[in-house]
C-alpha cells in the first residue's frame, strides 16, 4: 500500500488539542521547575486535561508510595491562581501499594471505603473541589461491581467528582458497572483509558507489566465506543516510549509481526510527504479518528511538548487516513 503522491494540505484545528498531558513523573523524575514550565506551556497552548493518579510515581519514590504527582500539581494550580478554571483533572484509585514494594500482588483496590478516602485524599492534595474524571486505575476482581459502582456514583451525587470511568479493564466489565448504575439510577462510567498505538502487539504477547492483562484497546473496544457514543477512549503510551523517532527505544519482541512491518513502511511514507515525524502523524491518527482516541502523553522537555501540540493539532486528509488504516 502507498501513499497519495499529492496529499490533501493540512491544517491547525481552532479547538482546544484533544491531547491529555501526562504528570507521572512530576515531583519524582521530573523536578518541580521542569513540571512547573510543562504545566505552564501545556496551558498557554491551549492544553486543557491533566492526568494523575493516586499512585504516581511509587516506583521510584524512595517511600515507596504515590502522591508526589499529586501534590506537585496542588502546589502548581495553588501558584497559578485562575488557572484551575482553564484546566480539568483525571486521577486514579486502585493501584496504590498497600506497603512499599507490595504492588501489584496486594493494592488498595476499589472497595467502597477506598474510593472514597482516595477521592478525598486527591482531592486536598491538589487542593481542589472536584475530580472532573476519576478512573478505577484497574479491576478488582475481589470487590463486586456493584460496590465500586455505588461508591463512584455516590462521590458523583456529592459533587466530588464529574465523572468517572475505567482503566485497564475488559468491556464486559464496564458494560456491566455501567448496566449496574442504571439499574441504581446512578451515573455510570463514561470513559476507559487503556493503552493504545499505531502499532498493536501480536495477540495473547504483551510487553506490559503482568498487572494489566486487559490494558490495550483492542478493535472490540474501538467497537464498544462506536456503538456508545457516550463513551470517551483515552490512551496511554501512545508513542510507544518514543519508539517511533528513537533509536535507543526500539519496539519490544510484543510488536514483532508482519502487520508492525507494513504499518511502519506507510506511517514513514506519510511522514515524509508531509513534513512530519513518525510521532507526530501518529498522534493526528489517533485523535482524528472514529472513534476519536485522546492520547495522554507524558513528556519530558518544552521541544517534546512543542513536537507533540503540532502532531496533535495536525489534520490528516481522507486519502492519507485511509493509507494508513489499510495494512495489516
Amino acid at each position: 500500500m502507498t501513499t497519495p503522491d499529492a496529499p490533501t494540505p493540512t491544517a491547525p484545528t481552532p479547538a482546544a488539542p484533544p491531547l491529555a498531558l501526562g504528570a507521572m513523573p512530576f515531583g519524582t523524575t521530573i523536578d518541580e521547575d521542569t513540571s512547573f514550565a510543562l504545566l505552564d506551556a501545556y496551558v498557554a497552548a491551549g492544553g486543557v486535561w491533566i492526568d494523575t493518579a493516586d499512585c504516581y510515581s511509587f516506583w521510584v519514590d524512595e517511600s515507596g508510595h504515590g502522591g508526589a504527582s499529586e501534590l506537585l500539581l496542588g502546589r502548581w494550580l495553588a501558584a497559578r491562581p485562575g488557572v484551575r478554571e482553564q484546566v480539568r483533572i483525571v486521577t486514579k484509585v486502585g493501584c496504590e501499594p498497600l506497603y512499599p514494594g507490595s504492588y501489584p500482588a496486594h493494592s488498595d483496590g476499589l472497595g467502597a471505603d477506598v474510593v472514597r478516602r482516595v477521592a478525598s485524599q486527591s482531592l486536598e492534595r491538589m487542593g481542589i473541589d472536584r475530580i472532573d474524571l476519576f478512573l478505577a486505575h484497574r479491576d478488582d476482581r475481589a470487590t463486586e461491581v456493584a460496590e465500586t459502582v455505588e461508591a463512584f456514583g455516590g462521590l458523583v451525587e456529592d459533587g466530588a467528582i464529574g465523572r468517572w470511568g475505567y482503566s485497564n479493564t475488559t468491556p464486559w466489565r464496564f458494560e456491566r458497572a455501567a448496566a449496574h448504575a442504571t439499574s441504581r439510577g446512578l451515573v455510570g462510567p463514561s470513559a476507559l483509558q487503556l493503552r493504545y498505538s499505531y502499532v498493536q502487539p501480536r495477540p495473547f504477547v504483551r510487553d506490559h507489566d503482568h498487572d494489566h492483562r486487559f490494558g490495550w484497546i483492542t478493535d472490540e473496544v474501538l467497537d464498544y465506543a462506536v456503538s456508545n457514543p457516550g463513551v470517551e477512549l483515552w490512551a496511554y503510551s501512545p508513542l510507544v516510549q518514543g519508539a517511533y523517532d528513537r533509536p535507543d527505544r526500539p519496539l519490544s519482541d510484543a510488536f514483532t509481526h508482519p502487520g508492525t512491518t507494513r504499518r511502519l513502511e506507510v506511517l514513514d511514507a506519510v511522514a515524509r510527504e508531509l513534513g512530519r515525524t513518525r510521532s507526530e502523524v501518529v498522534l493526528a491518527w489517533l485523535a482524528g479518528g472514529d472513534p476519536v482516541v485522546r492520547p495522554v502523553l507524558g513528556v519530558s522537555s518544552l521541544a517534546q511538548l512543542e513536537a507533540a501540540m503540532s502532531g496533535i493539532r495536525l489534520t490528516l486528509a481522507p486519502d492519507v487516513r485511509e493509507a494508513l488504516d489499510a495494512p495489516w
